[in-house]
């Protein structure tokens, strides 16, 4: 009888045994390690996204209970006492570079290049609260920030950092590997001008919120083709430089365009390398920053860190990192089987069907009957009453 895989089973199987391995090894992730190895921490965290555990005896029960599957996934049984050691000792590492590896995969599908490659950067914040002691508060919240880049037009994270809440956004924004020719959309936090020199040095461009305290002055008005956009309207275009006359200097031209925004009538500046694009299309890609915001919205809502498994460091950034590979698994599989479904409907069958065997693509569907046991039809007793 031909072997079909679960559902949980063709999630997974973008990671390679093989190359994983090969990142646990760099990382010495299996050091001292006789028994619950890297693959089956990462494959127990990734089966705990999905089957919305809430808490380490919960999943270990979940998990035990679908014992029959472990060895189609090179995984074992589940003790919660060697979950939460592994929880804290395993490095993050181990589950970071993953991470960046699916994101990897995922960009294979959707590879663009020149204006089109948009990347759209922010940071949400983690509330970790009392519990965590050793968390650090930034003045308003105590707990961790996740720091993404994110390609709203493939609609992926391509890069994930966890940080503590009181790092600021520019310091991590300085560590992005800058791609050539893409175009960048962040907003006021990222403001340190050594990296706007960066971007454009590679032929990037950047559109930003200046911060209330810089000084800019103008240089020439660019004339204004069209003025009203998509729920805004421009007000000015203009060329500008750094006002004072210290060391606040960019080796580029500066456009600054403001705009007044329908729904609440404010006014925003927005600050840009580009001299090409007109002042309505500056605009629309700030205001497509809302997309970013959806993501975290819909991160937070349907991935499970609003509860952790474990209140140490170590286990909450293992934790975020194992939901965000969660994340992009869905994201693959919908593309590679072509999964007809918006992708909340598809986690949400998903999580439903973890362990049947079962067509990925048709997952909306109730399975097909078995076709080698067919009825026969052909008696002529079939409609006849027969007493005994």
């Amino acid at each position: 009888m031909r072997y079909t895989p679960t559902i949980f089973a063709k999630l997974l199987e973008p990671l390679d045994r093989r190359r994983f391995a090969e990142i646990v090894e760099k990382h010495d992730g299996d050091a001292r390690v006789k028994t619950f190895t890297s693959w089956d921490h990462l494959s127990v965290l990734i089966f705990a996204q999905f089957a919305a555990a809430q808490g380490l005896r919960g999943l270990e029960a979940g998990w035990n209970a679908n014992s029959q599957h472990h060895y189609h996934l090179g995984a074992g049984i589940l003790a919660r006492s060697t979950l939460s050691d592994a929880n804290k000792i395993r490095p993050v590492a181990v589950f970071a570079d993953t991470f960046g590896w699916i994101a990897g995969l995922l960009d294979r599908t959707a590879r663009r290049e020149g204006k089109d490659m948009l990347r759209l950067i922010d940071s949400t914040p983690i509330p970790l609260g009392k519990l965590c002691a050793w968390a650090k508060s930034n003045g308003r919240i105590r707990g961790l920030k996740m720091h993404v880049v994110y390609d709203p037009k493939a609609d992926y994270p391509r890069i994930l950092d966890i940080t503590d809440a009181n790092i600021n956004d520019a310091e991590i924004g300085r560590t992005i590997k800058i791609e050539a020719g893409a175009t960048y959309v962040f907003d006021k936090g990222y403001c340190h001008y050594g990296w706007w020199r960066a971007i454009h040095a590679e032929g990037s461009i950047f559109v930003t919120r200046p911060k209330s305290n810089m000084g800019l002055a103008r240089i020439a008005e660019r004339k204004l083709e069209a003025t009203q956009g998509d729920g805004f309207t421009v007000l000015a275009d203009e060329e500008v430089r750094f006002a004072s006359k210290g060391d606040s200097k960019l080796p580029m031209r500066l456009r600054r365009v403001t705009v007044e925004r329908h729904e609440n009538r404010d006014t925003i500046v927005l600050l840009t390398n580009d001299l090409d694009r007109s002042a309505i299309e500056i605009a629309a890609l700030y205001k497509g920053r809302w997309q970013i915001e959806l993501l975290f919205r819909w991160i937070k809502q349907h991935l499970r860190i609003d509860k952790f498994l474990g209140n140490n460091d170590n286990a909450i950034r293992l934790q975020l990192i194992a939901a965000m590979i969660a994340y992009a698994l869905v994201r693959i599989a919908a593309r590679t089987y072509r999964v007809p479904l918006p992708i909340l409907r598809f986690l949400d069958l998903v999580t439903q069907c973890l362990f049947e065997r079962r067509d990925i693509a048709a997952i909306d569907r109730p399975p097909p009957v078995n076709p080698s046991r067919k009825r026969d039809t052909s008696s002529s007793d079939q409609y006849r009453l027969i007493y005994a």
